[in-house]
């Protein structure tokens, strides 16, 4: 009896100890949290052993989460909901039901998952988008994209972007009878950050004659250059998402090569003919004095021109928005940016909102102390951690006023 009820305690112990996580004081629910990260960590885990064995590459076993949480297009009494594509790439398609007083609006949505997965028909984005096209009486087009590491940059951009000029074409939008003066792209993490490039790309193209009313970037991944942002120093182990693990998405998306992401992660992979572009990641200038806390900014470690040579991608504008002159923001439509505090990409979308206010761009920037990477997605069902709700009810709210 001593020995097995020592076993169970052992058992227990070590089951507490895998789960536990430390969690900031300010957040809701912390247990729930806890145990979404366990679910990451334990696939991570698998995804770094069969990595290791040769068995499959890491972010291919990190899918498995996204058909974990995949539900089939089901359509109800308020939106139609059909897979289909659109310019030769997959999407979800979002067409509200209600009774409708002149065109809709519509929203071009992108999922997140560092370019690696993530899917327009999890439960979490299904949700969101079915809730957007029900309450705004909007079209909603969610695009699949492809992904890394079977597909590296520019493919997933392309691929957005072939998506918003084939559906901002006028005939397009008569078709499902949307206002051209009332489209939004938007997206959250990776997603947002292929929303903010295909928003500034949209303003230098000449065969697209819509114009966006509104773009909203949520927790959006904008620049490739810094990655010792007092953001990600601060969250380095947060759950969902940690400073490892982004630095790994980042490299990933251009290349399974491993000499990108070492250099990334010891922050010396930008060469030193392109450091006059640090001036738009520079923190000390564009954070807030409550966000720099103790950090001190230092001048950047150049590193060797090889890799921006064989892997230009991470200094293109298409890949890291927060890299643009402010020429190239000015004509960008009214904007609205979701941060949260426990967040290694919390810096990149405060910067972002500074910058654009800058130059002259109305800027709605939503904060959130008690969040965390995921916060409106990963926990947007209302059963769940209620600051999913509230995220994704002032996100909608946004839209309802701007859009």
């Amino acid at each position: 009896m001593g020995a097995k009820l020592l076993c169970l305690c052992i058992a227990f112990t070590l089951v507490a100890y895998y789960i536990y996580t430390p969690i900031p004081e300010n957040i809701e629910q912390p247990w729930k949290l806890m145990l979404i990260s366990a679910v990451f960590r334990t696939l991570g885990n698998v995804a770094e052993v069969a990595e290791q064995l040769g068995l499959a590459n890491y972010m291919d076993v990190m899918k498995l989460f996204s058909t974990a949480e995949y539900t089939a297009p089901t359509s109800d009494e308020n939106v139609t909901v059909t897979d289909k594509e659109i310019s030769g790439v997959a999407v979800r398609l979002f067409l509200p039901q209600k009774p409708r007083d002149g065109l809709r609006r519509a929203v071009l949505y992108f999922h997140g998952g560092g370019w690696c997965f993530g899917d327009a028909g999890m439960t979490a984005y299904d949700l969101l988008s079915r809730r957007t096209a029900s309450q705004l009486n909007a079209v909603v087009v969610s695009v699949n994209y492809r992904l890394a590491p079977k597909h590296h940059f520019p493919v997933q951009f392309e691929d957005v972007y072939s998506v918003s000029k084939f559906f901002l074409q006028s005939r397009v939008l008569s078709q499902y009878s949307v206002d051209p003066t009332r489209v939004c792209v938007a997206g959250d993490s990776a997603g947002g950050n292929l929303a903010a490039a295909v928003a500034q790309k949209l303003l230098e193209d000449s065969e697209v004659t819509t114009k966006l009313k509104a773009q909203a970037l949520i927790y959006p991944a904008l620049q490739t250059l810094d990655m010792n942002l007092p953001s990600y120093h601060q969250n380095a182990d947060m759950p969902i998402l940690s400073k490892s693990l982004m630095i790994r998405f980042w490299s990933e998306y251009f290349t399974s090569d491993p000499s990108l992401r070492e250099a990334m992660t010891s922050n010396r992979h930008v060469p030193a003919q392109w450091g006059h572009l640090f001036q738009f990641v520079n923190w000390s200038t564009l954070l807030p004095d409550r966000m720099k806390k103790d950090h001190v900014y230092t001048d950047p470690v150049y590193g060797s021109p090889a890799l921006a040579k064989k892997y230009p991608g991470f200094l293109d504008l298409r890949a890291a928005p927060l890299l643009a002159a402010e020429a190239q923001l000015r004509a960008l439509p009214p904007t609205y940016i979701l941060t949260c505090e426990h967040d290694v990409l919390r810096d990149d979308g405060v910067m972002y909102a500074t910058r654009l206010r800058a130059a002259g761009v109305p800027v709605s920037h939503e904060h959130a102390e008690d969040g965390f990477h995921g916060a409106l997605t990963f926990t947007a069902s209302p059963t769940d951690m209620p600051v999913g709700l509230r995220l994704m009810n002032n996100y909608l709210q946004w839209l309802e006023e701007h859009l």
